[in-house]
């Protein structure tokens, strides 16, 4: 197990909240990391990097049918700019590579602590599929364990993905 996958855990295993473990083989779609955890696309949470400013970022966290309404989040922050850093920032800034990442034991401290979480609206009362540090390794989780353990703000942040 990576260190990534080991510290993601220990960091669930801190918080309480019960979880189970998946492992499998790296995946190159929703769809294959769906498959291989037994649960449906909707039930995968992506957790993205948001940078609102130089050295502010976010999580959010969006089940993996759905996609982030840029409009809705930047109305809901009050802020009139956002973006994604890219993969070698993302990983510097959590310690996790771009696919792997996850609120639990990311190395993720502002000035003010921890970053801020924002879980869409359509996770509340949910069993998700949460990546756990390292490509092929994820938890199942109970969605308002996550948000309670971490301190996230609810809202309506995202709008049906693409085809």
């Amino acid at each position: 197990m990576s260190s990534g996958a080991e510290r993601a855990l220990a960091a669930l295993e801190e918080s309480g909240i019960p979880y189970a473990v998946t492992r499998h083989g790296r995946v190159g779609s929703l769809a294959e990391a769906a498959a291989a955890r037994g649960v449906e696309p909707r039930d995968i949470v992506k957790t993205l990097v948001v940078r609102r400013g130089e050295d502010d970022y976010l999580f959010v966290l969006v089940p993996g049918d759905r996609e982030i309404s840029w409009q809705l989040l930047r109305a809901h922050l009050g802020v009139s700019r956002l973006s994604m850093p890219d993969a070698a920032a993302a990983k510097e800034a959590t310690g996790y590579e771009r696919g792997t990442i996850t609120p639990f034991g990311a190395a993720h401290t502002g000035s003010d602590g921890p970053w801020p979480v924002i879980a869409d609206s359509t996770l509340v009362g949910r069993t998700v599929s949460l990546g756990a540090g390292a490509h092929g390794v994820a938890v199942t989780v109970h969605a308002d364990d996550v948000i309670t353990a971490l301190g996230a703000e609810v809202a309506d942040v995202t709008e049906p993905a693409g085809p």
